[in-house]
């Protein structure tokens, strides 16, 4: 489906994956190399490189910090090398040029392996930290008619911001819409540039702090009965073409992680902290705006057709805010049957 709307998104943000991947460079501690008793315990007699990258946040973190401290990496004789992002779209750029293998995107940039441009390897949670806020004194979407509204795009604050001005029968044409990269919007909104935005926890929560009063006008709960907001993991076409062990392997890592994280969230929370290097409280309310699933219950909803439910009406959204032209069809882009057979 590579239409040229799908073409002149990605070239917006082309231009900042070099930056990102020069500026954001390997977390802390992010780098784990597997030895050759851990590739040998599991009869590996390769250790294989992978490139990873993650959005500093519990959803986009959680399991890389899991495998990192449960020495997963070494166990399916991966040596991995995990980059920042600020966004899932600059992600998506990356594996479409090789230089990640792997990474992690939101609802909102889900728009982008359903147009071809990347595969859904792993469905990850359900976010619950997506909002439309607004100044002290707006209190309602309707009230952002001609007033100036920032947004990520591409995102999953896009996404909300767009179902929010739909429910109340608006469009972006209908307000002053501004894409800004996330850490302007943090900015914009504390020094009330910005009347308001599509957004995010937990990075709103830094807004709060300068503007106490922050209005919530909309958030994904609202939108339950149509749209679903899972995140996901996500791999270059290439490399879930051509490298099947690799795309094995590491399915494995993050599907011991999905389980540890549902059996162990506290620890989970604080080793998220410690590989971010954050305070575990920040880590604790962001992961209070997201919906855990466990292994059984991820295997279950592959198996039984509901994610695919949940990619559906994904992409109808996508088509009528036009980022697709045409419905995709979840088998095309999400590869639940390696997923599952990772486990086997």
């Amino acid at each position: 489906m590579g239409s040229t709307k799908t073409t002149q998104r990605l070239r917006t943000v082309a231009a900042g994956v070099a930056v990102a991947l020069l500026a954001a460079g390997c977390s802390g501690g992010g780098d784990d190399s597997a030895d050759g008793a851990g590739a040998a315990e599991e009869g590996y007699e390769e250790v294989i490189d992978v490139n990873f990258g993650y959005i500093p946040d519990f959803n986009g973190t959680s399991l890389l910090a899991i495998a990192e401290d449960q020495g997963l990496w070494a166990k399916y004789g991966i040596e991995v090398t995990t980059t920042s992002f600020t966004n899932g779209p600059l992600q998506i750029q990356a594996l479409g040029t090789g230089d990640l293998d792997f990474g992690y995107i939101g609802p909102g940039a889900m728009w982008l392996p359903a147009s071809g441009q990347a595969k859904v390897i792993a469905i990850n949670t359900l976010g619950q930290a997506d909002r439309v806020v607004a100044q002290p004194g707006i209190t309602s979407v309707e009230d952002l008619r001609g007033k100036t509204v920032a947004f990520p795009e591409g995102t999953s604050g896009d996404m909300i911001l767009t179902l929010a001005l739909e429910e109340a029968g608006m469009t972006k044409d209908d307000i002053e819409a501004v894409p800004m990269e996330p850490s302007s919007i943090v900015a914009a909104l504390s020094s009330q540039q910005v009347d308001g935005a599509g957004f995010w926890y937990p990075a709103l929560s830094t807004v709060e702090e300068q503007v106490p009063d922050l209005v919530t006008l909309a958030e994904n709960s609202d939108f339950e009965a149509t749209v679903a907001f899972p995140t996901a993991f996500v791999a270059g076409n290439a490399v879930v073409e051509d490298e099947e062990e690799k795309v094995d392997r590491v399915l494995k890592v993050i599907r011991e992680a999905i389980e540890f994280r549902a059996e162990s969230t506290d620890e989970a929370i604080q080793l998220t902290a410690d590989f971010l290097t954050i305070d575990a409280a920040q880590v604790e309310a962001d992961a209070g705006n997201v919906q855990i699933l466990s292994l059984e219950e991820l295997d279950t909803l592959t198996e039984d057709g509901t994610v695919d439910t949940w990619l559906t009406g994904m992409s109808d959204y996508f088509v009528g805010a036009g980022m697709l032209e045409t419905e995709a069809d979840p088998a095309d882009f999400y590869t639940g049957d390696l997923f599952v057979g990772a486990g086997e």
